[in-house]
């Protein structure tokens, strides 16, 4: 007797994309986390089958002021949102308006959450929306030859989009319409032709993934650092995990999406691990082989050797100047600071709260009394009081050189009290962009400080031994000399932890002191490694913040200046963290 052959139904093709009622979403906000942040604008397009059936865009009151880098960033003003209708009638709308609907935004995980936690507040059940996201479709469709990256202005330019990108909130989902099209129509090209299929495409592992599984075969499951490795031994890219072989094996899953590590994946011939004693070793020593092999596919950490640092020079009429190197020369230094922009406009900040002179030429007492030096430009528009030609006496130079050392060293006050005076005068004047470059130049000189003053502490410890409660109810233990990690060793449960402890001490690495105590300064001496990368004694410090951590001995002072720079840091980056939210559709590290 024969099978009976079965006619499959359309519904066993899944649902045709173009059959599908697409809401893309963008939202503007005060800040980059719903958590402490609220909506400002709602833009919403309704399409399907590449026809617009609607429109919904409205300001929104967020209960608060917008802040000036957001208006910056949008137009969206205070005096904007202030008769603009409150969350709790915008939201059923919107919700009225996409019920039914496939939910589409570009860094969706950015828009959804500010949503869900606008139900949650407002006592509305969040709907079960198919969500789609524009920035991994175009990861999967698109060649980093044909786009650099992925966010939506990027991709807006490569679609040829008739709505360009403005950060409001229903031009951006304008765009973000056209860019989806765009995607789809390249889908086909895959054969994808149902929201289902649509959805499995991003996730899905390609053929050469599945071709080199057997790679993470024998990975340990234990911490430690991996390696991918060309034919020629070559680094390709270099990682860390408190799970070697769960990490490793995810590669070859299609839960790795990333472009990057696809290409990756498919040169990589051999996969190398180093088993580490705990986490913090292993995330040391991933810092440590990233500078040391710099993989074409690593992004971050590949170059520490090109930090900046901003130099209080030591001569008779010392200057700012930007260096890349530390010397034992009596100078101050901030820092270290990781681009020339950031660095420059550091040194504006500082430049704007204390007059010191910008040029370039050589200045000493002989030549200013012979009269040999002449004011430049900035003198006349009163910027510099001139030491070069003998308008301002040495004494009244040397005040702003001992003002301009004790900022550098821990008073930030002058700088924010400066900078923050001139942020409002121009708000107020409604100079928005001049009040942006203001804050950039604040921002920069803050991070910079709270940087350099942290680690210049930290670096100048000759030996700092802490422990760490494990999972297994023993203990982590790590050794730090000057800001550089020494030693990492575990202490089994229930035994006795001093004889580790001090087996440890004993067999760490010599590490020298850096110059002048600076961190990632050149050791003085020799030393097994040489002395710490800035990038290092962060990672250390991360680690001591963690719950649980007790410091076994300290050897040396560790402190931070009472007015320095670091109570002012989380400040920054809370404000920052919302400066350009979309551009979460950038290429992310490979980590």
């Amino acid at each position: 007797m024969t099978a009976a052959h079965v006619q499959g139904t359309l519904d066993d093709l899944g649902t045709p994309l173009s059959g599908v009622t697409f809401v893309v979403v963008d939202l503007e906000t005060t800040g980059g986390s719903a958590a402490d942040s609220a909506i400002t604008e709602i833009g919403a397009v309704k399409v399907r089958g590449g026809e617009e059936l609607g429109e919904l865009g409205t300001l929104v009151d967020p209960g608060g002021p917008v802040p000036p880098f957001i208006t910056a960033l949008t137009g969206i003003t205070t005096a904007m949102v202030t008769a603009a209708p409150r969350m709790d009638s915008v939201l059923p709308a919107f919700l009225e308006f996409a019920r039914g609907s496939v939910l589409v935004a570009h860094n969706a995980p950015f828009d959804i959450g500010f949503l869900k936690a606008a139900c949650a507040e407002h006592g509305y059940a969040w709907p079960r929306f198919t969500v789609v996201d524009t920035v991994d479709l175009a990861r999967r469709v698109l060649s980093k030859d044909e786009v650099p990256n992925c966010k939506l202005g990027t991709l807006s330019r490569f679609f040829r989009t008739a709505t360009e990108p403005t950060h409001r909130a229903l031009a951006d989902a304008r765009a973000t319409v056209e860019v989806l099209h765009g995607l789809i129509e390249r889908l086909g090209s895959f054969g994808v032709t149902s929201l289902e299929e649509m959805r499995g495409f991003a996730k899905a592992p390609t053929p050469e993934q599945r071709r080199k599984r057997h790679l993470a075969d024998d990975v340990p499951s234990a911490p430690g650092v991996y390696l991918f490795e060309d034919a020629a031994g070559e680094a390709l890219y270099v990682g860390k995990s408190g799970d070697l072989r769960s990490r490793v094996r995810s590669y070859f899953t299609g839960s790795e999406t990333r472009r990057r590590v696809r290409e990756m994946v498919g040169l990589a011939e051999r996969i190398r691990t180093i088993v580490c004693a705990t986490g913090l070793e292993a995330e040391v020593r991933e810092l440590r082989l990233i500078a040391e092999h710099k993989p074409r596919y690593n992004r971050r950490s590949k170059f520490p050797e090109r930090a900046l640092w901003l130099k209080l020079t030591a001569e008779p009429f010392p200057r700012l100047s930007i260096v890349r190197e530390i010397r034992d020369d009596g100078a101050r230094y901030l820092g270290p600071i990781s681009s020339r922009r950031q660095a420059e406009e550091a040194r504006a900040a500082l430049h704007e709260a204390v007059p010191l002179r910008q040029c370039t030429q050589r200045i000493t007492l002989r030549l200013v009394e012979a009269g040999r030096l002449h004011a430049c430009a900035l003198a006349e528009m009163g910027h510099c009081g001139a030491p070069c030609d003998g308008s301002e006496a040495l004494e009244d130079y040397t005040a702003h050189v001992t003002a301009a050392q004790e900022i550098m060293e821990g008073d930030a006050r002058p700088v924010v009290a400066s900078a923050r005076a001139r942020i409002d005068r121009l708000s107020r004047e409604l100079r928005y962009e001049e009040a942006a470059a203001q804050r950039d130049r604040l921002a920069a000189f803050v991070r910079a400080a709270a940087r350099g003053q942290r680690l210049t502490a930290f670096a100048r410890l000759r030996q700092l031994v802490a422990a760490r409660p494990a999972f297994d109810n023993g203990w982590e233990l790590a050794v730090v000399r000057y800001g550089r990690l020494a030693a990492a060793g575990t202490v089994p449960p229930r035994a006795d932890p001093w004889p580790y402890v001090h087996a440890l001490t004993a067999t760490a690495e010599t590490v020298f002191p850096p110059v002048g105590g600076a961190p990632g300064g050149v050791p003085l001496g020799t030393a097994q490694g040489g002395g710490a990368t800035a990038e290092e004694m962060e990672c250390v410090l991360r680690w001591l913040d963690l719950p649980g951590v007790r410091l076994v001995e300290v050897d040396g002072e560790w402190t931070c200046p009472a007015h320095g720079a670091e109570g002012l840091r989380g400040w920054i980056d809370n404000a920052y963290a919302a400066h350009d939210p979309k551009s979460s559709g950038r290429s992310r590290p490979l980590r």
